[in-house]
């Protein structure tokens, strides 16, 4: 079996464009978070929906009708890419280090090392809070390497947050 017959296998390793390590087992957020998410849309969306119609009524130029339909498109497509997002959500506790992962057509895969952690926040904004969720944001020297895990029920990410906070400090003890 040469390397090109591995290609679809399950076990065969990940590719550089694969991000996704199946050796991990991947944490997923709270679902809840696509409510999260989908509010904050519809908000917008009703503003802008809002001042285009005002607009279009007073004007009655053909152009923003248009606008009103190309902002629904929009909308209805971020609606797929919301939920498909939330899905590709999750995270990975190992020994060393924290496996952040996120992202559809661009995926990324963060790993912060316990050691460079500097501090760990844990926030809910009003809509997070109302769903009962918050986020977990880690803080390392590297301000471009800070990494964050949204959508945690407020015990977990408080558990997630000291655990964290404690391997970092048995870790930069070591060093």
């Amino acid at each position: 079996m040469n390397g090109d017959d591995l290609a679809g296998h399950p076990l065969a390793p990940a590719g550089p464009l694969e991000p996704w390590p199946a050796t991990v087992r991947w944490q997923p957020i709270s679902r809840d978070l696509i409510w999260v998410e989908l509010i904050r849309l519809g908000i917008l969306l009703a503003v802008v929906l809002a001042a285009l119609a005002v607009a279009w009524a007073v004007t009655g130029h053909w152009l923003l009708g248009a606008a009103l339909g190309v902002v629904l498109l929009l909308a209805a497509w971020r609606t797929v890419t919301i939920v498909r997002a939330v899905h590709a959500w999750g995270y990975a506790e190992r020994e060393d280090d924290l496996l952040v992962r996120h992202g559809l057509l661009v995926r990324r895969l963060s790993i912060v090392p316990y050691s460079r952690m500097q501090f760990v926040d844990v926030t809910a904004g009003p809509l997070e809070r109302a769903f009962d969720l918050a986020t977990v944001q880690l803080h390392t020297a590297a301000a471009a390497s800070d990494a964050r895990v949204p959508g945690l029920r407020p015990a977990e990410a408080s558990r997630l947050r000291d655990r964290l906070t404690a391997l970092g400090e048995d870790r930069a003890e070591g060093l």
